[in-house]
């Protein structure tokens, strides 16, 4: 045997030696693609043909059978060099991604450079075309031809499979999605229920005015509101204004009382669970943060939440981000957090009986709401809300409440607060067969003998208007005495024992100009 032929076995050797080593490779592909995405087994692929063959450029275009938007993947040798043309390259390879050209194989013009390229296109599936090309004018030789042919047999499997998944999460997207607007659809319709239902705040007491004129503050922003108050004291409805006066209103208010759902199903209500998350969760449920998504989300009771849910309702506020009971998958959720309690988170924290980092994280802007024996003068104008509500429901010629009525109404206490007089009112209406309310007033126990005594007060009168001229001569009368002067040690805000931006919502409210400034 010659040295010449000697040499070309032994280059044939080496050749066949590198091919099966190149189809081990191919053949390993379907390791690495398991359970990927149709993008992933398509980049892999590209990757693989790159290092086995002198590739220009590799290009697949993967049109989904759902309808979803085509996926193109393409690898150049010199691909930071073209990394920005990318919508020329696909211009230039049209025809061959389309299936325009009914060719497999061509000599084109480089579509970004100059020269030639062999091309060749190959088939993956029903749904994806990929070309292939070199700048080797014979390509693809019969070795490159059977390792295309191996590698794009195995991809086609896999592609299929990583298709069906695909359009399987797609579709479970999209449920998910669809499962979101009809409970937030519910929710918005309680909301307008609700609103119909609880009406604006009613008062004009001072008290009552700090109030307002905290919401009207912290309402534009973005911040955590913690709302204090007594049991039925209208924490909700107070809630509900901050959200009024955001930039959310348009989006849902969605509400959950904590003291209300057992501990065990407080974290599905919060979070929400996947079908099959625990004994009775026979479907997927969505829960409150996702429905409060882009709005407001009233946690009423909050101090009710146990500690080992507390780092968790901590991690949404703080990243906006959960996972749902049963699901590995994280949402994202961006919702203003209104918070509300009638027990003393302070004195819990001290207790540990709740997170002090949490505590914090909700007391950003807190707001007290008084008691309804701390603005009784706001009582005339809640019964007479109450009676014509009640009266209207019930079909009642409920039309006027005697001074009488009136003076013991405010005279109690009402420990529970605008709920108990709510109801008390309810039953008043219901017991009540002509035009004047007829309540029930010997359950409110015995009546003070400061009933029977004239009354400088205000609540001798039923017309609001009456009040709100009351409180509007008192304020100028302290502003005629401080020459105008609203804020400063000597201002009438002081005069008035209130703070001075309270005193500038009631001026506001009531019409009053200052005359000077303060």
């Amino acid at each position: 045997m010659t040295a010449s032929v000697r040499d070309e076995s032994a280059t044939e050797v080496q050749r066949l030696q590198s091919c099966l080593s190149d189809l081990l490779g191919v053949l390993a592909l379907p390791s690495v693609w398991q359970n990927q995405s149709p993008e992933r087994v398509l980049a892999i692929l590209l990757d693989a043909l790159m290092r086995l063959m002198p590739l220009e450029l590799a290009y697949a275009r993967l049109t989904p059978a759902d309808g979803a938007k085509p996926v193109d993947v393409y690898r150049l040798a010199t691909a930071r060099r073209y990394r920005r043309q990318a919508a020329r390259l696909a211009e230039g390879l049209d025809a061959w991604l389309t299936g325009e050209s009914t060719q497999t194989q061509a000599i084109i013009a480089h579509p970004l450079d100059e020269g030639d390229l062999a091309l060749a296109r190959l088939p993956l599936g029903h749904a994806t075309r990929l070309v292939v090309a070199s700048r080797n004018t014979d390509f693809p030789d019969d070795t490159e031809r059977l390792l295309l042919r191996v590698a794009t047999n195995q991809a086609a499997v896999e592609l299929q499979h990583a298709e069906v998944l695909a359009a399987r999460k797609r579709a479970e997207a999209s449920e998910r999605r669809r499962d979101t607007l009809v409970a937030r659809n519910i929710y918005l319709r309680e909301q307008l229920d609700d609103e119909r239902r609880h009406g604006d705040i009613i008062g004009e007491s001072t008290a009552l005015a700090g109030v307002l004129a905290h919401v009207e503050q912290v309402a534009p922003t973005s911040a955590c509101v913690l709302i204090e108050g007594e049991t039925g004291t209208g924490k909700e409805l107070v809630a509900r204004a901050v959200h009024a006066g955001s930039g959310r209103d348009d989006e849902a208010f969605v509400k959950l009382n904590c003291a209300a759902i057992p501990t065990g199903l407080l974290e599905a209500e919060l979070f929400g669970h996947e079908k099959g998350a625990f004994t009775g969760a026979v479907a997927q449920r969505v829960g409150r943060f996702e429905l409060a998504d882009g709005g407001t989300l009233f946690l009423d009771e909050v101090g009710d939440i146990p500690l080992e849910l507390q780092a968790k309702l901590l991690r949404v506020l703080q990243e906006g981000e959960f996972e749902r009971l049963g699901s590995t998958r994280t949402q994202r959720v961006d919702v203003r957090l209104v918070a509300a309690s009638n027990r003393d988170l302070a004195r819990m924290v001290a207790e540990r009986a709740f997170r002090e980092d949490l505590y914090y994280r909700l007391n950003v802007f807190p707001i007290r709401v008084p008691a309804l024996r701390e603005r009784s003068d706001d009582i005339p104008a809640l019964v007479e809300h109450f009676t014509r509500l009640y009266a209207h429901q019930f079909d009642k010629p409920v039309q006027h409440i005697s001074n009488a009525t009136l003076r013991a109404l405010c005279a109690y206490a009402w420990p529970g607060n605008i709920r108990e007089l709510q109801n008390f009112i309810e039953r008043s209406v219901i017991l009540s067969s002509g035009a004047g309310l007829d309540a029930p007033l010997s359950e409110l126990g015995p009546p003070p003998s400061t009933l029977e005594q004239p009354s400088e007060s205000p609540v001798h009168e039923r017309d609001n208007k009456t009040l709100r001229d009351v409180e509007r001569d008192h304020i100028l009368a302290a502003l005629q005495a401080c020459n105008g002067t609203v804020g400063g040690p000597q201002g009438a805000a002081a005069r008035l024992d209130m703070k001075r931006t309270t005193l500038q919502y009631r001026m506001r409210k009531l019409g009053i100009e200052r005359q000077t400034p303060g």
